[in-house]
């Protein structure tokens, strides 16, 4: 089944999921240039925007380069909710998603996220608003239920289809399990026999495989990678290469690593300033060098580090650093063109 965002008809796409204080969005952009065919932005609280927060209305902004590019809510009143859509529409988004499967206390208690799992009379009234309330397609994200004695995925996926949603995520997890233990497709592969709207997989995708085995087993109309991408973004582009030609490229090599990353943090730094742009881009050091060998001594350098061109420093003498010690090791190796690095 074809998922329909808008104008945008997408065959099995593959889809960056919303992470709050994560798909900010530079870390979009990237994730979009690299192959993700669906992008969401952070989730948004409905009350926040509707008091015009400076935190909520920051969050609305999205790009030309990343389309389809869907914008994010939550909140536990209909009418809250369907004020907040059309503010997120005048933003310009292709779509609106509601959050549906948060499980932090402060959300999921107060009755929105994945607390609208213990009320589904709720959960479809906020569709509803929602629905009502904006002229583009609207989608939903959630869980499987509010734990593992209340598996309402089924009622929820009639729910949307009733309501003409565009698609429906299942985060194959209840609410209890938080991000632990693993996520159990199989739930997704019995939604999607009976479901009637499309259906994206969502749940531990960590590696290119677990896209293409995900599709395979669950039949699934697409799949939404979330943890997986932070610390390898690169995944969109091997996913793509294994549903293409079945060949995965070769791994990133620590210049392209780096290269990405200060570029990354430059589009942060032209978004935030370079104060607010570097104190915010310190979680993402962890992704770009994981498993490095040193890697986390240049990190504990990085988060230190107070200018942009500090950091373009200290990564640029890490690499050359690390091309020398490889050419020392191996001869007949060239140094890293550290040149045109940063």
């Amino acid at each position: 089944m074809k998922i329909n965002l808008g104008k945008y008809e997408l065959e099995k796409p593959v889809a960056l999921a919303p992470m709050e204080d994560v798909t900010d969005l530079g870390f979009r952009l990237v994730c979009k240039e690299f192959g993700a065919d669906v992008v969401y932005t952070e989730f948004i609280s409905s009350e926040g925007l509707i008091r015009s927060a400076r935190k909520s209305t920051q969050k609305l902004v999205t790009d030309e380069k990343e389309r389809p590019v869907g914008i994010q809510i939550f909140g536990g009143d209909p009418n809250v909710m369907a004020e907040a859509a059309r503010m997120a529409e005048d933003a310009g988004p292709d779509f609106i998603d509601i959050n549906a499967g948060c499980w932090v206390p402060k959300v999921a208690q107060r009755g929105a996220g994945a607390g609208l799992l213990k009320d589904l009379d709720q959960m479809r009234a906020i569709i509803h608003a929602v629905r009502t309330a904006v002229s583009i397609p609207v989608s939903l994200k959630t869980r499987l239920g509010w734990d593992s004695n209340s598996i309402t995925i089924f009622e929820v996926a009639k729910i949307c289809a009733d309501e003409g949603l565009a698609a429906l995520t299942i985060h194959a997890r209840t609410r209890a399990q938080h991000h632990d233990g693993e996520a159990n497709w199989d739930w997704i592969r019995q939604v999607k026999e009976t479901a009637a709207l499309p259906i994206f997989g969502n749940g531990d995708i960590r590696a290119a495989q677990d896209a293409l085995d995900m599709f395979e087993f669950t039949k699934c109309d697409g799949v939404m990678v979330a943890r997986g991408a932070i610390t390898n973004p690169w995944i969109f582009r091997d996913i793509k290469a294994l549903m293409g030609d079945g060949t995965l490229p070769p791994a990133p090599t620590l210049e392209e690593r780096a290269k990405t990353c200060v570029r990354h943090l430059e589009m942060e730094i032209e978004l935030k300033g370079e104060r607010r742009g570097l104190m915010e881009f310190r979680k993402y050091y962890h992704g770009y060098f994981h498993g490095v060998p040193n890697g986390s001594t240049l990190r504990s350098t990085l988060v230190r580090l107070e200018t942009l061109e500090g950091v373009k420093d200290a990564i640029g003498s890490f690499v050359i650093r690390s091309a020398d010690k490889l050419t020392a090791e191996l001869p007949g190796l060239k140094g890293a063109p550290t040149d045109s690095l940063v």
